[in-house]
């Protein structure tokens, strides 16, 4: 090879210097050639906005969950209610059978009503780990009142390529009682919601697998509208719920959350 002069232009300098930075990020582990196009994103708005996904001032919805097991699959119909973080009351429409079944939570607080035996049943700290209505889904799902971004430690740990998207693990801080270890999230590049989600327990074996999906724009707000929880170790069973219509920032009376409502004819 044959140079005309020993000196190199500053705009040789400037190409070289980027071929080797790209050669050299490519060889990370976590980077791949579709994420050296696009800027790695600030952690910390991600779980802000994981935290208040669903949340406003007063939300209403209609929801569908589908619980699938390896002998039957079962169908719900629910309308629901919330306020912030702190309150929310579900009420089962159907099928039958279930009709006016209800769940309510106030703080940290859950209470379950049976209207088969008319009774109220607080849910106690040691079944929290428990399957809401026979789903995969948890009591401690329902009542969360923990912050991804306030109880866990995180860090962006590259590219994803399957799913396509930015993974992030959150590890749990020393102090924080629940079920999980720590959450790898994989958020869309395009719209920095969660794609995926990976939860591990506290001996951090991999637990369950959540998908989010049906992204939609409800009220200017752009929300995934299905969410399915694939549970680890147990073949041929998954929950899935889906907003069939939701509203954000509605009026919603306090007096919705509380006990003579939790239990009155629905």
């Amino acid at each position: 090879m044959y140079w005309k002069n020993n000196t190199m232009n500053g705009n040789s300098i400037r190409c070289i210097t980027s071929v080797v930075t790209i050669l050299f990020l490519a060889c990370i582990p976590g980077f791949s050639d579709e994420s050296l196009k696009r800027e790695p994103p600030e952690v910390e708005s991600l779980l802000d906005r994981l935290d208040e996904l669903y949340e406003s001032s007063g939300t209403r919805s209609t929801m569908e969950i589908v619980i699938v097991r390896p002998r039957k699959t079962r169908t719900m119909e629910l309308k629901s209610w919330s306020k912030g973080q702190d309150k929310a009351l579900i009420i089962v429409q159907s099928p039958p059978r279930d009709a006016g079944t209800a769940t309510l939570k106030v703080g940290d607080n859950l209470w379950n009503y049976l209207p088969k035996i008319s009774r109220t049943i607080r849910v106690p700290p040691s079944m929290m780990m428990g399957s809401w209505m026979g789903s995969d889904i948890t009591n401690d799902d329902i009542v969360r009142d923990t912050s991804y971004r306030d109880d866990y430690d995180y860090r962006l740990t590259g590219w994803s390529d399957d799913p396509p998207g930015w993974s992030v693990e959150l590890v749990a801080k020393p102090d924080l009682v629940g079920l999980w270890n720590r959450v790898e999230f994989i958020f869309s590049p395009d719209t920095g919601l969660p794609v995926l989600a990976r939860h591990f327990d506290r001996k951090d074996r991999l637990s369950r697998t959540m998908k989010f999906e049906n992204v939609k724009t409800i009220d200017s707000r752009t929300v995934p509208t299905l969410v399915t929880i694939i549970p680890e170790r147990e073949e041929g069973k998954q929950s899935s719920f889906e907003y069939k219509d939701i509203e954000f920032d509605v009026e919603v009376d306090d007096g919705m959350f509380s006990l003579s409502q939790l239990e009155r004819k629905h």
